[in-house]
């Protein structure tokens, strides 16, 4: 029997099927490629957002305190809050307590000392002890040592400055500063080693706490740099006789140097911002530069956190905009040593290093 053209059955639509497979596949591909592309091209913008808006901020707050400190902010050393009792005067369109002057250079000047004593005491340990880890200790011994830097890495700051107040700062006030300030030669340049040892707050005290504290992040990061540096040449070193200590000067540590300084700025830029350790003890002096090794001396950070309550009690607002000034000053120092650093270690890495172009 023949089918006429009225009665064969019509094919079947492709195109609904073939619609909803696109869709389908359309949807798996957003969810598979595109989505995660996407997040994380936000995650990868969030640190850069989150530092432009911590300096924005800050310098929304700091713009009336620039103006009417000026640029003799950074080399005066006054520390004034002024007439809390007097009316308020105006100054350039910046309302502001009588006889308020602030100056930056003491602290500026004591945060960059405190921080290159620390980086002079903790790189040199933490290299040593790095390569103590690696090169020497069992492997049950070197996993112990390094869980203990580990360990010292997470002790929050407040218990080191605790320390340093109790403990270290009073050993070093009446063991150590008494025999180092009595044998240096008095000479202008050694000068800065003698004098008053006073009680144990001061820079040398600041200094060597913060060493002890970013001891642990130099230290570790060394640790797993020099654990990739690979057995051959260090191997071959050994058989042309080198000792130990030549293999590790002339093999081991120029493979990972650029790591090694990276690690040290990542020490530098902690020390810079620490706190509560350095208020602790600093001994809290504002409007002085300290003129040897063992006077009180403050930073600005410490500076920061020490006097931001009282800084509220001004009805003008301008203590709380010159914090936000040193906070801003702050900012650009860190920013401007991590620049450096960066260029560093571009140089060192470009120096056909085993270990690439460096952070």
């Amino acid at each position: 029997m023949t089918l006429t053209t009225a009665d064969q059955v019509p094919p079947a639509d492709p195109l609904p099927a073939t619609r909803a497979a696109l869709a389908s596949h359309g949807r798996t591909g957003f969810m598979q490629e595109k989505l995660p592309r996407l997040v994380t091209s936000l995650a990868a913008f969030v640190p850069m957002a989150a530092l432009l808006a911590i300096v924005g901020v800050l310098a929304w707050k700091a713009l009336p305190a620039l103006g009417y400190n000026g640029i003799g902010f950074l080399w005066h050393t006054a520390w004034r809050p002024g007439n809390a009792y007097a009316n308020p005067v105006r100054t350039g369109g910046v309302l502001h307590p009588v006889g308020a002057s602030y100056g930056a250079l003491p602290l500026v000047a004591g945060t960059l000392e405190s921080s290159v004593i620390a980086v002079a005491v903790a790189v040199p340990v933490s290299v040593g002890a790095a390569l103590l880890v690696v090169e020497k200790l069992p492997r049950r011994l070197s996993s112990t040592v390094g869980l203990f830097l580990e360990v010292l890495a997470g002790i929050p700051s407040v218990v080191f400055g605790l320390w340093g107040a109790l403990t270290f700062g009073p050993f070093i006030a009446r063991d150590v500063a008494p025999f180092v300030a009595g044998h240096m030669p008095d000479v202008p340049v050694l000068n800065f080693f003698r004098g008053n040892v006073g009680y144990g707050e001061g820079l040398l005290t600041s200094g060597l706490v913060l060493a002890v504290m970013i001891i642990p992040i130099v230290a570790a990061t060394a640790r797993d740099l020099l654990r990739q540096v690979p057995r051959l040449p260090k191997e071959g070193a050994l058989a042309l006789g080198m000792s130990d200590w030549e293999v590790a000067r002339k093999v081991s540590l120029p493979w990972a140097r650029a790591g090694i300084i990276g690690a040290s700025v990542l020490g530098l830029a902690r020390a810079l911002g620490e706190t509560m350790a350095v208020a602790m003890v600093s001994g809290a002096v504002l409007g002085t530069v300290p003129t040897n090794l063992y006077l009180p001396m403050s930073t600005i950070a410490a500076t920061i956190v020490s006097q931001l309550d009282g800084a509220f009690t001004d009805g003008t607002g301008y203590a709380v905009r010159t914090l936000a000034e040193f906070a801003l000053l702050l900012a650009v120092i860190t920013l401007l040593t991590n620049i450096a650093a960066r260029v560093l270690v571009r140089r060192v890495a470009g120096t056909a290093l085993p270990i690439g172009r460096g952070v």
